[in-house]
């Protein structure tokens, strides 16, 4: 070998290391600011942790962890009135700048009112004018209703409003200008859908009867309606109609076929939120299927297109949904594992969710909410896993977060 070669080659092998030394693990710095969430102001004094590593926040929320071990890791962080919260990240060598968002220890009320008068589940709910409409469902024999419940919110009471004019489960619900609205569902209690209709009621409070209106495009049920400046979007629905999407103009009784749902799904929950329709969670499949959705897709009415928003904590379908001080409250429902009584909140500020306390009684199959008098009406819904638990329970939350 020539003296050059030579030397290059020591070179090489010193930079290298020693036969069988270990290589070097690659080091992180993690740095911060703890902050209250809903655009709350840095946290003072809140502790944050990797592994055995921890740090606490200065006035400005501000944090620092040295020598933190490139690769995943869990960022933990916790504050006296605050929720805590962990993150799974992913470090690179050198620095990296990971803020946390802490929720303030949840101080909203759950409560109950007066309890339904059918015990009732997979229906649909619609609010106007102070009173509540519970539309069909089925009991625990399974066999699909034709029956409308009211509650007056002012009076705590209820009241058997007119019969729906075909027995009906799965439906979707909204009001506009005063009037209740259903569309779709399906006649009998079967788990995929076979019976479902594409049949549209519109029930005006002040003349008592049910007058039907112009078909939907499609017949489906499970999917979730959405009323937004005057008009109902309907979106989702039983396999094959999960990606089906579509909006009702009930001034001109005329509907629209609109963009697709990007992914497909049904027993999903929605709300419009700032001037667009947002679409989260679902089952992936007919029946009893585990397959759940995480999905948060976005439709603006104005370009007509589709985007997705961050996705919910963790799959599930059959849960419930309602706007309430600008937040996105999400409850109840089915996981894979079953019944959860999980109530998450989406901050379209930040693009954010998250979790508040579990409400004390899980429900799923109601499709359709209410914020009136500051109180979120969590009404009736089923217990357990499937169709045939249907509850006489009125619950409501006192919402303490605002996204306004």
């Amino acid at each position: 070998m020539k003296p050059a070669m030579l030397l290059c080659a020591v070179l090489l092998s010193a930079c290298a290391g020693s036969p069988g030394e270990p290589t070097p693990t690659p080091m992180a710095t993690v740095s911060g600011v703890v902050a209250a969430a809903f655009g709350g102001p840095p946290i003072a004094g809140a502790t944050v942790k990797i592994g055995t590593l921890t740090a606490t926040t200065g006035t400005n929320g501000q944090f620092e962890l040295l020598n933190v071990p490139a690769g995943p890791v869990t960022i933990i962080a916790s504050a006296t009135d605050f929720e805590s919260r962990s993150v799974n990240v992913t470090l690179v060598e050198g620095d990296n700048t990971h803020d946390m968002l802490l929720v303030p220890a949840d101080k909203g009320i759950w409560g109950t009112r007066a309890n339904l008068l059918v015990a009732n589940s997979e229906f649909a709910l619609a609010e106007t004018n102070g009173k509540i409409y519970v539309l069909g469902g089925y009991p625990f024999t399974g066999q699909s209703s034709r029956v409308v419940q009211v509650y007056d919110i002012a009076s705590n009471s209820w009241q058997l409003g007119p019969q729906l004019p075909l027995p009906n489960n799965h439906g979707m619900a909204a009001s506009v200008n005063g009037k209740i609205y259903l569309l779709g569902g399906q006649i009998t209690n079967d788990q995929e859908g076979e019976t479902a209709v594409n049949t549209v009621y519109e029930l005006d409070p002040a003349v008592g009867t049910w007058v039907e209106k112009a078909t939907m495009p499609t017949k489906r049920s499970g999917g979730v309606a959405v009323a937004y400046g005057g008009k109902i979007y309907v979106a989702g629905g039983r396999v094959p109609r999960g990606n089906d999407f579509a909006v009702y103009d009930p001034e001109t009784d005329e509907w629209e076929e609109l963009p697709p749902l990007p992914s497909q799904r049904n027993h999903i929950a929605g709300a419009a939120i700032n001037g667009r329709i947002h679409i989260v969670g679902g089952r992936l499949g007919n029946g009893l299927s585990p397959l759940k959705s995480d999905a948060h897709e976005v439709f603006d009415p104005v370009t007509e297109t589709w985007t997705t928003a961050a996705p919910m904590l963790r799959g599930r379908s059959g849960m419930n949904s309602v706007v309430a001080h600008g937040c996105y409250h999400v409850w109840g429902g089915e996981a894979p594992t079953g019944m959860t009584p999980d109530h998450d909140v989406y901050d379209p500020r930040s693009d954010t969710w998250f979790s508040l306390k579990n409400m004390p009684i899980p429900i799923h199959g109601v499709v359709g909410s209410a914020f009136v008098d500051g109180l979120i009406w969590v009404t009736g819904g089923g217990t357990q896993v499937g169709g045939g638990s249907g509850s006489l329970h009125n619950q409501t939350y006192q919402p303490a977060v605002t996204c306004e």
